[in-house]
Protein backbone atom coordinates (compact mmCIF):
# COMPACT_ATOMS: atom_id res chain seq x y z
CA UNK A 1 0.00 0.00 0.00
CA UNK A 2 1.49 3.31 -1.12
CA UNK A 3 1.51 6.15 1.27
CA UNK A 4 -1.35 8.12 -0.62
CA UNK A 5 -3.26 5.00 0.12
CA UNK A 6 -2.76 5.27 3.65
CA UNK A 7 -3.12 8.72 4.09
CA UNK A 8 -6.90 8.76 1.99
CA UNK A 9 -7.54 5.68 4.87
CA UNK A 10 -6.50 7.95 7.53
CA UNK A 11 -8.61 10.88 5.59
CA UNK A 12 -11.27 8.53 5.58
CA UNK A 13 -11.49 8.22 9.08
CA UNK A 14 -13.13 11.76 9.62
CA UNK A 15 -15.07 11.38 7.34
CA UNK A 16 -17.89 8.29 7.43
CA UNK A 17 -18.66 6.05 10.73
CA UNK A 18 -18.11 6.91 14.18
CA UNK A 19 -15.78 10.19 15.04
CA UNK A 20 -12.14 8.85 15.03
CA UNK A 21 -11.10 8.12 18.70
CA UNK A 22 -7.60 9.57 18.84
CA UNK A 23 -4.97 8.18 21.80
CA UNK A 24 -2.10 10.12 21.72
CA UNK A 25 1.30 8.42 22.15
CA UNK A 26 4.63 9.72 23.79
CA UNK A 27 7.05 6.60 22.93
CA UNK A 28 7.27 4.10 20.97
CA UNK A 29 6.07 1.21 23.66
CA UNK A 30 2.57 3.47 24.72
CA UNK A 31 2.10 3.34 20.85
CA UNK A 32 2.65 -0.06 20.31
CA UNK A 33 0.63 -1.08 23.27
CA UNK A 34 -2.51 1.14 21.82
CA UNK A 35 -2.02 -0.35 18.37
CA UNK A 36 -1.82 -3.56 20.16
CA UNK A 37 -5.03 -3.24 21.80
CA UNK A 38 -6.97 -2.50 18.59
CA UNK A 39 -6.68 1.28 17.87
CA UNK A 40 -5.97 2.02 13.75
CA UNK A 41 -4.40 5.13 14.77
CA UNK A 42 -2.57 7.29 17.02
CA UNK A 43 -1.22 10.76 17.56
CA UNK A 44 1.86 12.04 19.54
CA UNK A 45 1.30 14.16 22.31
CA UNK A 46 4.04 17.07 22.04
CA UNK A 47 3.96 17.39 25.73
CA UNK A 48 4.29 13.94 26.34
CA UNK A 49 7.43 13.74 23.98
CA UNK A 50 8.96 16.81 25.13
CA UNK A 51 8.94 15.53 28.96
CA UNK A 52 10.21 12.38 27.81
CA UNK A 53 13.00 14.10 26.99
CA UNK A 54 13.12 16.59 29.60
CA UNK A 55 12.37 19.46 27.50
CA UNK A 56 9.83 21.55 28.14
CA UNK A 57 5.94 21.63 25.52
CA UNK A 58 5.36 24.28 23.28
CA UNK A 59 8.69 26.22 23.55
CA UNK A 60 9.92 24.29 19.59
CA UNK A 61 12.77 22.16 21.23
CA UNK A 62 11.77 19.28 20.32
CA UNK A 63 12.48 18.98 16.68
CA UNK A 64 14.50 16.36 16.43
CA UNK A 65 13.10 13.62 19.29
CA UNK A 66 10.06 14.49 17.41
CA UNK A 67 10.77 13.10 14.02
CA UNK A 68 13.25 10.36 15.56
CA UNK A 69 9.91 9.07 17.35
CA UNK A 70 8.02 9.93 13.87
CA UNK A 71 10.41 7.42 12.05
CA UNK A 72 9.85 4.69 14.76
CA UNK A 73 5.95 4.81 15.19
CA UNK A 74 5.17 4.59 11.35
CA UNK A 75 6.90 1.07 11.27
CA UNK A 76 3.82 0.39 13.44
CA UNK A 77 1.12 -1.84 11.67
CA UNK A 78 -1.26 1.83 12.20
CA UNK A 79 -1.82 5.10 10.58
CA UNK A 80 0.49 7.99 12.33
CA UNK A 81 -0.08 11.63 12.92
CA UNK A 82 2.10 13.95 14.85
CA UNK A 83 2.27 17.06 16.51
CA UNK A 84 4.65 19.00 15.36
CA UNK A 85 3.81 21.94 17.86
CA UNK A 86 4.24 25.31 15.72
CA UNK A 87 6.64 23.40 12.72
CA UNK A 88 9.46 23.74 15.13
CA UNK A 89 10.24 26.85 12.63
CA UNK A 90 9.01 30.24 11.71
CA UNK A 91 9.74 29.94 8.65
CA UNK A 92 7.75 28.28 5.73
CA UNK A 93 11.09 26.39 4.25
CA UNK A 94 11.81 25.03 7.03
CA UNK A 95 8.46 23.60 8.10
CA UNK A 96 8.07 21.79 4.69
CA UNK A 97 11.08 20.54 5.00
CA UNK A 98 10.00 18.66 7.95
CA UNK A 99 6.65 17.52 6.73
CA UNK A 100 8.07 16.14 3.83
CA UNK A 101 10.67 14.38 6.21
CA UNK A 102 7.52 13.16 8.06
CA UNK A 103 5.67 11.97 5.05
CA UNK A 104 8.93 10.50 3.39
CA UNK A 105 9.05 8.10 6.77
CA UNK A 106 5.23 7.28 6.34
CA UNK A 107 3.47 9.23 8.46
CA UNK A 108 -0.20 10.22 7.53
CA UNK A 109 -0.98 13.56 9.30
CA UNK A 110 0.56 16.19 11.44
CA UNK A 111 -1.07 18.88 13.79
CA UNK A 112 0.63 22.16 13.52
CA UNK A 113 -1.16 25.00 16.25
CA UNK A 114 -1.14 28.96 16.45
CA UNK A 115 0.06 29.05 19.69
CA UNK A 116 3.07 30.79 20.61
CA UNK A 117 5.45 29.73 23.79
CA UNK A 118 4.56 33.73 25.03
CA UNK A 119 1.09 32.84 25.33
CA UNK A 120 -0.08 34.73 22.27
CA UNK A 121 -1.42 33.90 18.67
CA UNK A 122 0.77 33.61 15.66
CA UNK A 123 -0.65 36.10 12.67
CA UNK A 124 -3.06 34.30 10.60
CA UNK A 125 -1.12 35.42 7.55
CA UNK A 126 2.09 33.86 8.80
CA UNK A 127 0.29 30.72 9.83
CA UNK A 128 -1.71 30.36 6.83
CA UNK A 129 1.61 30.74 5.11
CA UNK A 130 3.18 27.45 6.72
CA UNK A 131 0.01 25.72 5.99
CA UNK A 132 0.38 26.33 2.94
CA UNK A 133 4.09 25.50 2.51
CA UNK A 134 3.24 22.05 4.91
CA UNK A 135 0.64 21.09 1.80
CA UNK A 136 2.76 22.00 -1.02
CA UNK A 137 5.61 20.16 0.11
CA UNK A 138 3.74 16.87 1.53
CA UNK A 139 0.33 16.89 -0.40
CA UNK A 140 -1.00 13.79 0.84
CA UNK A 141 -0.57 15.13 4.71
CA UNK A 142 -3.58 15.30 6.77
CA UNK A 143 -3.10 18.65 7.93
CA UNK A 144 -4.73 19.25 11.28
CA UNK A 145 -4.55 22.98 11.86
CA UNK A 146 -4.96 23.96 15.77
CA UNK A 147 -5.77 27.39 16.81
CA UNK A 148 -5.50 28.04 20.43
CA UNK A 149 -8.25 30.39 20.59
CA UNK A 150 -9.55 28.96 23.38
CA UNK A 151 -6.69 27.11 25.07
CA UNK A 152 -4.98 30.43 25.40
CA UNK A 153 -8.21 32.47 26.36
CA UNK A 154 -6.69 34.67 23.35
CA UNK A 155 -9.94 34.73 21.45
CA UNK A 156 -13.71 33.65 21.65
CA UNK A 157 -16.14 32.24 18.95
CA UNK A 158 -15.54 35.01 16.23
CA UNK A 159 -11.87 34.57 16.40
CA UNK A 160 -11.71 31.18 16.23
CA UNK A 161 -14.83 30.76 13.04
CA UNK A 162 -12.69 33.48 11.19
CA UNK A 163 -9.12 31.34 12.02
CA UNK A 164 -11.24 28.44 10.43
CA UNK A 165 -12.05 29.90 7.43
CA UNK A 166 -8.44 31.15 7.25
CA UNK A 167 -6.59 27.73 7.56
CA UNK A 168 -9.35 25.93 5.51
CA UNK A 169 -8.50 28.52 2.47
CA UNK A 170 -4.74 27.81 2.96
CA UNK A 171 -5.49 23.79 2.38
CA UNK A 172 -5.74 23.00 5.91
CA UNK A 173 -7.56 19.07 6.02
CA UNK A 174 -9.04 19.73 9.60
CA UNK A 175 -9.69 22.25 12.12
CA UNK A 176 -8.66 21.66 16.23
CA UNK A 177 -10.09 23.50 18.74
CA UNK A 178 -8.65 22.21 22.20
CA UNK A 179 -10.15 23.97 25.28
CA UNK A 180 -13.25 24.68 23.53
CA UNK A 181 -16.47 22.76 25.31
CA UNK A 182 -19.17 25.05 24.70
CA UNK A 183 -21.66 22.85 22.86
CA UNK A 184 -23.41 25.67 21.07
CA UNK A 185 -20.28 27.15 19.70
CA UNK A 186 -18.82 23.55 18.72
CA UNK A 187 -22.22 23.18 16.74
CA UNK A 188 -21.84 26.19 14.97
CA UNK A 189 -18.61 25.85 13.91
CA UNK A 190 -19.38 22.84 12.73
CA UNK A 191 -22.96 24.35 11.54
CA UNK A 192 -22.02 27.53 9.64
CA UNK A 193 -18.09 27.54 9.36
CA UNK A 194 -16.47 24.46 8.49
CA UNK A 195 -15.69 22.42 5.57
CA UNK A 196 -13.20 20.00 7.37
CA UNK A 197 -13.40 18.06 9.80
CA UNK A 198 -13.79 19.43 13.75
CA UNK A 199 -11.31 17.82 15.94
CA UNK A 200 -12.03 18.42 20.07
CA UNK A 201 -9.78 17.40 22.51
CA UNK A 202 -11.36 15.22 25.22
CA UNK A 203 -11.81 16.72 28.67
CA UNK A 204 -12.74 14.46 31.99
CA UNK A 205 -16.01 15.66 33.32
CA UNK A 206 -16.91 17.73 30.23
CA UNK A 207 -18.48 16.91 26.93
CA UNK A 208 -18.71 13.27 26.40
CA UNK A 209 -17.17 11.38 23.08
CA UNK A 210 -21.05 10.34 22.01
CA UNK A 211 -22.22 13.61 23.13
CA UNK A 212 -19.09 15.17 20.58
CA UNK A 213 -20.62 12.99 18.02
CA UNK A 214 -23.98 14.21 18.13
CA UNK A 215 -22.76 17.82 17.91
CA UNK A 216 -20.86 16.58 15.10
CA UNK A 217 -17.40 16.53 16.18
CA UNK A 218 -15.53 14.23 13.78
CA UNK A 219 -12.34 13.44 15.73
CA UNK A 220 -11.50 13.07 19.90
CA UNK A 221 -8.14 13.23 20.96
CA UNK A 222 -6.95 12.61 23.75
CA UNK A 223 -4.20 14.81 23.90
CA UNK A 224 -1.75 14.45 27.23
CA UNK A 225 -4.53 12.94 29.23
CA UNK A 226 -3.23 9.28 28.78
CA UNK A 227 0.73 10.72 29.71
CA UNK A 228 -0.51 11.80 32.76
CA UNK A 229 -2.53 8.88 33.62
CA UNK A 230 0.57 7.10 33.08
CA UNK A 231 2.77 9.20 35.77
CA UNK A 232 -0.14 9.14 38.21
CA UNK A 233 -0.58 5.14 37.65
CA UNK A 234 3.45 4.81 38.17
CA UNK A 235 3.65 6.77 41.14
CA UNK A 236 0.08 5.42 42.53
CA UNK A 237 1.51 1.94 42.21
CA UNK A 238 5.05 2.82 44.17
CA UNK A 239 3.30 4.21 47.16
CA UNK A 240 0.73 0.98 46.89
CA UNK A 241 4.62 -0.88 47.92
CA UNK A 242 5.26 0.53 50.60
CA UNK A 243 1.91 1.11 51.91
CA UNK A 244 0.87 -2.20 51.96
CA UNK A 245 -1.88 -0.80 49.11
CA UNK A 246 -3.19 -2.84 46.13
CA UNK A 247 -1.14 -3.19 42.68
CA UNK A 248 -3.31 -4.23 40.03
CA UNK A 249 -2.19 -7.75 39.18
CA UNK A 250 -3.91 -7.81 36.03
CA UNK A 251 -0.31 -5.85 34.21
CA UNK A 252 1.37 -6.58 31.23
CA UNK A 253 4.30 -9.10 32.23
CA UNK A 254 8.06 -8.63 31.40
CA UNK A 255 7.25 -10.75 28.55
CA UNK A 256 4.62 -8.76 26.82
CA UNK A 257 6.40 -5.15 27.57
CA UNK A 258 9.63 -6.41 26.16
CA UNK A 259 7.52 -7.64 23.30
CA UNK A 260 6.59 -4.12 22.35
CA UNK A 261 10.16 -3.16 20.96
CA UNK A 262 10.48 -6.27 19.77
CA UNK A 263 8.08 -6.62 17.38
CA UNK A 264 8.13 -3.20 15.45
CA UNK A 265 11.53 -1.45 17.26
CA UNK A 266 14.92 -0.76 15.10
CA UNK A 267 16.43 -3.60 15.39
CA UNK A 268 12.55 -5.95 13.89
Amino acid sequence: MTHADRADQFRALHRTGEPLLLPNAWDHASAAALVGAGFSAIGTTSLGVAAAAGKADATGGTREETLRLARGLARLPALITVDIEGGFSERPDEVAELAAELARAGVVGVNIEDGRPDGTLAGTAPQCELISAVKESAPDLFVNARTDTYWLRAGGAEETERRAAAYQQAGADGLFVPGLQDGKAIAALVDGVLDVPLNILFAPGALTYRRLAELGVRRVSSGSLLFRAALHAAVEAAHSIGGGGAVPDDLPSYADAQALSAAYGEGA
